[in-house]
């Protein structure tokens, strides 16, 4: 029934310090002060998982993060109303990882300046926020390993899905990243990438229920499974989208368009040589 944290002037953190320290803590209204500015491993991770009363954030000055620093802070903080501004142009791997998962009062995001990210920095960073309607301005051009990996998946009303300006890819970066915002209507009009990375756009728009148009992917140079179910069920998807590489990878269009039902007409596919499974269940019901 803890209604009030302690003080916590500690600047100076330890790995896993805080973790999971007002976990389950239903009746907490209100979170301390967490002044350090330079972090540790995990030192904040799990700290309010399931708080589901609190409603304001502490402030968060860090600007040296560490792995995990942030990761699923405020998890299942259902009535948590806004998110602290977060600094830091640095970051650290799964540094922000399921920070906001499940705090389905949120409406908007802060800022997220960093322009060098780390593999799985945002991965599910707002999953599940069911009320999120603005999202944050991404300005990263080059992406780390699932960097972007299921960011807003579930956010059932996000109707508009922020500008993704990269041309570096990596490994998963947009893996699921919209799996089931399935309001989601307005997207970047271009992927500008050419050059593409495994899985980096798998799932990334599957069960996006009303999405109408694809963007423009411009890439050349493919990699296994890049484009796996990235429109999969996207049942009111009419055009697909031009695929102009002559030289597949593995698993490179598999389920691509998997129960797009509106669809009518398939892309020229001018790749001569192909590969193994290369096309599997593309265009499949």
């Amino acid at each position: 029934n803890l209604t009030t944290a302690s003080e916590l002037p500690a600047t100076t953190l330890a790995p896993y310090c805080y973790q999971y320290m007002f976990s389950n803590c239903s009746s907490l209204i209100s979170a301390p002060e967490l002044p350090a500015t330079s972090l540790a491993e995990g030192c904040y991770s799990y700290m309010f998982n399931n708080c589901s009363n609190l409603t304001t954030a502490p402030e968060l000055p860090a600007t040296t993060l560490a792995e995990s620093c942030y990761s699923n802070m405020f998890i299942w903080c259902s009535k948590l109303a806004a998110t602290p501004e977060l600094p830091a142009t640095n970051l650290a791997k799964d540094c922000y990882s399921g920070m906001f998962r499940f705090c389905t009062s949120l409406i908007s995001a802060s800022k997220l300046p960093a322009t060098t990210l780390e593999e799985s920095c945002y991965s599910g960073m707002f999953s599940e926020c069911s009320n999120l309607t603005l999202t944050p301005e991404l300005p990263a051009k080059t992406l780390a390993k699932n960097c972007y990996g299921g960011m807003f998946s579930g956010c059932s009303v996000l109707t508009m899905a922020p500008a993704l300006p990269a041309t570096t890819l990596a490994y998963g970066c947009y893996q699921s990243m919209f799996s089931g915002c399935n309001k989601l209507t307005n997207i970047p009009a271009v992927l500008p990438a050419t050059t593409l990375a495994e899985s980096c756009y798998e799932y990334m728009f599957n069960n996006c229920y009303n999405l109408e148009t694809a963007p423009v992917l411009p890439a050349t140079t493919l990699a296994n499974s890049c484009y796996k179910s990235m429109f999969g069920n996207c049942l009111k998807l009419e055009t697909a989208p031009e695929l102009p590489a002559t030289t597949l990878a593995t698993y490179c269009y598999e389920d691509m368009f998997r129960n797009c039902t509106s669809l009518t007409t398939a892309p020229e596919l001018p790749a001569a040589a192909l590969v193994r499974a290369c096309y599997n269940g593309m265009f499949r019901d």
